[in-house]
């Protein structure tokens, strides 16, 4: 057989797997949609009472710098259950439920209420203590690692810039990580079926961890080759989609319309669609893998189910009239979107750029010379760490101790200042220099009149005392207008905004639940994953202002620099910089896609 021959039988299986898959478009997404519908409406309801439960303790929100107080009164308790009962209600209905529908599909009988329905039940099956590790490793660990079946409330979860940055500076911790890495995958690979075991096999938990792991034994190989052959299919579905969408109308348009103008509105528009029709795939992607993982299933088991699906014509009719008509629809809007785009698009760079521990990387950190560079890079701001020394006076130093920067494992609250000021900094990315460790006076005086300063409260020290000698040492200073407070510590920073109204104040946050827009201050810092385009929306509503920290890879750059935030901490000004001009240079279909990729 000639490789032209073998390469028109691939075109023609691959043709055949489209075709099969694309037949029950209308059941997938009837499933995605009903099922968002009902997730949507409970989470809506647990959130509504929850908030309830923060209203009765007093509380506008709740957030990882204010935490204790879910093991201090009785709302805590109720409103850990809460959390948890959403975990196992996501896991219910967006992936139990999935497994079933699935499951019914490969028999050609899908029924969907009553999939939902046994989703929902089967709750039950995992109230025990392995049920919980599978529910946590679902919802935590499979997102991190990119691998094996998620929810869609967490599925976006990802290592934080401000921990992976700290990974990757010591080996050390890069091969500790990696080596975790590998073993969280190699666990979920293993437990691949598990769920499908508890479902479809009737199994205890404990007995589907043992199936798993014995069809995985002996079918590594071939589900190995299943996942490169779904790889494949995918990756073709987006070619084939570039093709239709806008690789061949964009050759039509180019030799028929002669007004350039009118070409790049068109091209403008067929990029959009093309962009909606890979979102599609991409979203509809996840329960076509679970079809194919319950097919191996039951192969692997040698209960071979083909699979035939029995879609009435009426069905397939649907789903060609819905897609030719949304594809439509989008291109008829893109167009007419793309000729007004000057009037609904400000592609100004509004969000200012703050240096994280006085210059980032661009000088050795928590230093005058930092505060130097930062300055001589543009930077908005400037945020360094005080803490308190034996004799009460305040350093510049962001550990706990001086361990990393000073080869001295004594922490600051046990030096006197005169023996803080013996110590030399080497910093590891400026290994020929050396730094004297500032005092917080230093760092006023080489910041004033020439750059914000965003002092954050930090360490063992950071206390009321620390509050009232910062607020008064910045006073002598004349520089209340110049500099912000900010910490980690919610009451801290609450007792700062509600003494001393007139000095502004941020509060950091890794996460929050609740009304977090009302809580007491005047900034808010969000780190990366929590910054979403509605709580950035909902600060601002509230009169607030929005830090987000610590973006440092280009892509996290990019997607906070064009978002509505007014700063980002981080720690590669430059390449910040760098990439405020690159922003400036895109065109009108950058503009758009860079708008859709990062809409969250």
């Amino acid at each position: 057989m000639s490789f032209l021959e073998k390469a028109r039988g691939k075109a023609r299986e691959l043709l055949k797997l489209y075709f099969r898959y694309g037949s029950i478009v209308y059941d997938v997404a009837k499933y995605a949609i009903v099922s968002s519908i009902i997730l949507s409406l409970v989470s809506y309801l647990l959130n509504q009472l929850s908030l309830f439960l923060l209203k009765t303790a007093g509380r506008v929100a709740i957030s990882t710098g204010d935490f204790t107080f879910l093991f201090k009164t009785w709302q805590g308790p109720l409103l850990l259950l809460i959390g948890i009962g959403v975990l196992f209600m996501y896991v219910a209905l967006d992936l139990n439920s999935q497994i079933i529908y699935s499951d019914q599909i490969l028999r050609g009988r899908p029924k969907l209420f009553e999939a939902l329905k046994k989703g929902f039940l089967s709750i039950k099956e995992f109230f025990t203590p392995d049920g919980l590790g599978i529910i946590l490793y679902i919802a935590l660990i499979a997102p991190l690692i990119g691998f094996g079946f998620t929810i869609s409330l967490t599925d976006s979860l990802y290592v934080p810039d401000f921990i992976s940055s700290v990974i990757d500076s010591v080996l050390v911790y890069r091969i500790l990580y990696y080596l975790a890495l590998a073993a969280f995958i190699f666990v979920g690979v293993i437990h691949i079926f598990i769920l499908h075991g508890i479902l479809l096999g009737g199994l205890k938990s404990y007995h589907a961890d043992n199936e798993s792991r014995e069809l995985l034994r002996k079918n590594w190989k071939d589900f190995l080759m299943a996942h490169v052959k779904l790889l494949g299919a995918l990756l073709g579905a987006f070619i084939l989609i570039f093709i239709i969408f806008e690789f061949i109308p964009g050759v039509l348009f180019h030799f028929l319309v002669k007004d350039e103008e009118v070409l790049q509105n068109l091209e403008l528009a067929l990029r959009m669609t093309s962009s909606l029709g890979s979102l599609t795939v991409s979203s509809l992607f996840k329960t076509f893998y679970m079809i194919r993982m319950t097919q191996l299933y039951y192969q692997y088991k040698g209960e071979e189910i083909k699979f035939r699906p029995r879609t009435p014509k009426w069905k397939a009719i649907l789903s060609v009239m819905t897609v030719i008509i949304v594809y439509a629809f989008v291109f008829a809007f893109s167009y007419a979107f793309s000729m007004f785009f000057d009037e609904i698009y400000d592609t100004r760079i509004s969000t200012q750029i703050i240096a994280h521990r006085a210059g980032g990387v661009e000088a050795p950190e928590n230093t005058v010379t930092g505060i130097e560079k930062a300055i001589e890079l543009g930077a908005y701001g400037a945020e360094i760490d005080i803490q308190r020394t034996k004799d009460g006076y305040y350093i510049v130093n962001h550990d706990s101790s001086f361990s990393r920067l000073c080869n001295n494992k004594a922490k600051p609250e046990d030096l006197t200042l005169d023996e803080v000021k013996d110590l030399i900094i080497r910093d590891p990315n400026f290994p020929n220099m050396e730094e004297d460790v500032a005092t917080f006076e230093e760092m006023l005086d080489a910041s004033k009149d020439k750059i914000i300063l965003f002092v954050e409260l930090k360490g063992n020290t950071a206390d009321e005392q620390m509050a009232e000698d910062a607020v008064r040492i910045i006073k002598e200073k004349g520089m209340e207008k110049q500099c912000v407070l900010i910490s980690l510590k919610y009451p801290l920073i609450n007792y700062i905004e509600t003494k001393y109204p007139e000095m502004d104040t941020a509060y950091l946050t890794f996460a929050s639940f609740g009304n977090t827009q009302n809580l007491n201050c005047d900034y808010l810092g969000l780190e990366e994953e929590a910054a979403s385009v509605r709580i950035i929306n909902m600060i601002h509503d509230s009169g607030k202002k929005v830090m987000v920290w610590t973006p440092n890879s280009l892509e996290s750059q990019k997607k906070f620099l064009i978002s509505e935030a007014d700063y980002i901490i981080t720690d590669k000004v430059l390449q910040a910089n760098n990439m405020i001009e690159e922003l400036k240079k895109r065109d009108r279909i950058d503009v758009i896609l860079d708008a859709i990729n990062y809409a969250q």
